[in-house]
């Protein structure tokens, strides 16, 4: 997959190196050039310039990538170009960096985003999954579909355990994707058993998730 990072700061290297960790290619975009490191990421391909700017885009060639990440610690400048990654060369899929949580309602279709990534959200959200039994907590909206990504820990005495995956009666838009248990990663499938104290990560939208928690009797 061929990736553009808009910024290249502590958040866009750190992005880089893992994404070429698993063999990816990636392009770095740095208006700033004390912030040029080329040894920090070796294998990355580095560019001087502002990815705001329509012209340096169109010369690196954006329509060619898989991916356009913003990830500068501007919201402002991320969402130009989350816009321009979008309208204007047709990257197939634009994330984005939400620096101010204030400003996450801006982050989305309009503005060319397919998912917001907020990490005052996603800490909250921990937060809240580390306490909350028997709550949902969503940990992250994908925008373009309108779906959350959501968690749930069962309560120890929850009257599902035992009963197979196949047998949770889940609204028809809900999507099992993961059960932790333990210090395990469990990829559900069809005969797995629930038991109490799982904690379950649902793609769902959010219309459904009152249905959702009822499903899985949680009242």
């Amino acid at each position: 997959m061929k990736v553009a990072i808009a910024g290249a700061g502590a958040v866009g290297r750190s992005i880089a190196r893992e994404l070429i960790a698993n063999v990816h290619a990636v392009t770095l975009f740095e208006r700033n050039a004390a912030h040029v490191d080329q040894a920090a990421v070796p294998e990355a391909e580095w560019v001087l310039a502002d990815a705001c700017e329509l012209s340096n885009l169109e010369r690196a060639e954006l329509q060619t990538y898989d991916v356009m990440i913003a990830a500068t610690g501007d919201d402002k400048a991320n969402l130009v170009v989350s816009l321009l990654a979008k309208t204007e060369f047709a990257v197939n899929r634009v994330v984005a960096r939400v620096n101010d949580p204030r400003n996450e309602w801006l982050f989305g279709e309009d503005w060319g985003v397919d998912v917001a990534v907020s990490t005052p959200r996603i800490l909250a959200s921990l937060v809240e999954e580390a306490v909350s039994v028997g709550d949902l907590v969503r940990l992250m909206t994908f925008r373009q579909g309108q779906a959350n990504l959501v968690e749930l820990t069962l309560p120890p005495n929850t009257p599902l355990a035992g009963k197979p995956v196949r047998k949770l009666a889940l609204p028809h838009d809900a999507a099992l994707v993961t059960i932790l248990r333990g210090g395990r990663v469990i990829v559900p499938q069809s005969d797995d058993p629930i038991e109490g104290g799982d904690e379950l990560i649902f793609i769902a939208p959010a219309e459904i998730e009152p249905a959702l928690k009822e499903a899985l009797e949680l009242h």
